[in-house]
Order: C-alpha cells, then sequence, then structure tokens
C-alpha cells in the first residue's frame, strides 16, 4: 500500500529531523517526517537545555521540541509517530517502508541520531534527567560545586571527565578495567588533573537515590567487594550507536556504523541525504544537529531542482 509522492521524506524527529522539516517546508516543499514512535531525540531525556541559542533562562527538552514540531507543522509537514523498518533506494521515487505501509518521496533525509549506550539497569534508567546523564557538555553546568562519577575509560568517557573537572568539585571515574583505552594525550591531562581520580576494575551495580542521583553503588569486578559512592550527578560514557540498524547494504557506513558523507550532507546515493547523529560521532549536540538539518534540506532542495 503506497501513500502518495512527496518531495522529501525526513526519517526522524531530533533537532536535525525537525529543522529540516521547518526549512524543507518554507522551501514549498511537501515534506513528511516519520518521527518514530519515540518521537523527539535524545533531548527528550533531558530536563533543562541551556546551550541551544535564544533561551537565556534554559528550557526543557520536551519543551523546546515540542515548539520545533509545532512550528514544523505550522508551515507545513506531516509527522506521524512510526518507527521506519526498511527503504529501497534503488529505484525513484524512494521507497521507505513502515511495515507493510509504503511511503514515496522524490528525495530522503536521514535524520535518525545515534543514542546512547546505557549500563541496562533500572535504577538508571529511572533517574535519567535526574543526575544519570550521557552528555557532559549538555548537563555538566547543572553539578558546577557538586561531585560526580563518570563511567568508562575510552576517549569519550576522559572527554567528559576533563569537561567535568573544569565544573565539578569531584570527579570519579570508575571503570571496568585497569587500565584506561583512551588516546594517551587524554590520558596524561586526566592523571594530572586534581580533581579527578579513578577506581579501577569496577563497575556501578546500581544507582542510589529516588528523586535524584544521590550514589553508586560499586562492585569491584576482581574481588566482588561491594561499596558506596556519594555523587550528586551519573554520566554514562560507553559510547553511541548511531541509528542505522534499517540502513545496512543502503547507504555506505563506517565502520561503527555512522553514514558516510560524500559533500556536505550527501549521502553515497543521489537524493539520500543525512543530517544530525547519525552521520556524526564528534559534536553530538543539538545546534550542530539543527544546523546539519538545515543544510540537508536546502541540499534536497537543489538536488530536486536539479533533477527537473
Amino acid at each position: 500500500m503506497a501513500d502518495k509522492i512527496r518531495d522529501v521524506i525526513i526519517i526522524g524527529s531530533g533537532p536535525a529531523g525537525l529543522t529540516a522539516a521547518i526549512y524543507a517546508s518554507r522551501g514549498n516543499l511537501s515534506t513528511l517526517v516519520l518521527a518514530g514512535v519515540a518521537a523527539g531525540g535524545q533531548l527528550m531525556l533531558t530536563t533543562e537545555v541551556e546551550d541551544f541559542p535564544g533561551f537565556p533562562n534554559s528550557i526543557q527538552g520536551t519543551k523546546l521540541m515540542g515548539d520545533m514540531r509545532q512550528q514544523a507543522e505550522n508551515l507545513g509537514a506531516v509527522i506521524i509517530n512510526e518507527d521506519v523498518t526498511d527503504v529501497d533506494f534503488t529505484k525513484k521515487p524512494f521507497e521507505v517502508f513502515v511495515r507493510e505501509k509504503v511511503y514515496l518521496g522524490k528525495s530522503v533525509i536521514v535524520a535518525t541520531g545515534a543514542s546512547a549506550k546505557w549500563l541496562g539497569l533500572p535504577s538508571e534508567k529511572r533517574l535519567i534527567g535526574k543526575g544519570v546523564s550521557a552528555c557532559a557538555t549538555c548537563d555538566g553546568p547543572f553539578f558546577k560545586g557538586k561531585s560526580v562519577a563518570v563511567v568508562g575509560g575510552g576517549d569519550s568517557a576522559m572527554r567528559e571527565a576533563l569537561f567535568l573537572s573544569k565544573l565539578a568539585k569531584e570527579v570519579t571515574v570508575i571503570h571496568r578495567r585497569d587500565k584506561l583505552r583512551a588516546f594517551p594525550t587524554l590520558q596524561q591531562r586526566a592523571f594530572a588533573t586534581k580533581n579527578i581520580k579513578f577506581i579501577w576494575n569496577s563497575k556501578v551495580a546500581e544507582v542510589l537515590g529516588k528523586e535524584k542521583v544521590e550514589g553508586v553503588k560499586i562492585k569491584n569486578i576482581k574481588t566482588g567487594k561491594i561499596s558506596d559512592l556519594s555523587v550528586d550527578g551519573l554520566f554514562v560514557a560507553i559510547g553511541h550507536a548511531p541509528n542505522t540498524q534499517f540502513l545496512q547494504g543502503k547507504v555506505e557506513l563506517d565502520p561503527k556504523g555512522y553514514i558516510v558523507l560524500k559533500d556536505h550532507s550527501a549521502t553515497s546515493v543521489p537524493g539520500v541525504f543525512a543530517a544530525g547523529d547519525v552521520a556524526d560521532w564528534h559534536y553530538q549536540q543539538a545546534v550542530t544537529a539543527a544546523a546539519a538539518g538545515c543544510m540537508a534540506a536546502l541540499d534536497a532542495q537543489d538536488y530536486l531542482e536539479g533533477a527537473k
């Protein structure tokens, strides 16, 4: 069962997808956003956003995404909360599948983002946005003068710890191994920072607190010993995974699964573009994702004009 042909289909509804929808709609392109069942992206897990321009007193993540969605709809974008299950980029118009339903588009913008890898603890899930975070740049300023813990031992964990060390009173890195995997320069900087300390061969067994993070329960992997650490925040820095499972073999992906960009926002398939964290493993910020969504929409418009 096929839908009518749209000028552009946008897959994803975080800052990248919704900004793309705003620009595409203002460009008089018929625009369909397949937002996903969990619409809104990672900002839906963030209580307060202080680093998105235009909000001097911060804004709730859910409010920001709700307003962006309303703006896109007011400009004419059609938004459906469905998860894309498959795509066919071998024919024109492109086919985007939601189970048995087929949506047709002259161009496609993939803005499905990346998901933080979590520890998988019920207590962790319950306290996300209440002291548990996967983004120090986003949430670190809320912990000025407080004690925080960082889980991980790679580059991202050391970058998080170093960033937090400028704000927090104390940063404790909890790592499963007895040495770090991070780039040597990052390790040296972390070891030389006085308010960063390390707990080795250990994992977080539980996040403590009812309404907010009050500490973590730590288990030594070698001895089995359990201990409690009092902290105000827990930053999980064990990596992100791009949401590209449905794109395997459809567009070029790098070894980590991120979409490879050829020219600005163009992918390996002409007419298919990408924006935001799904193609950006480095910055992963709301404002950079929004900017990429703008570029993808303008690139799609140029492509459509050239295809006429």
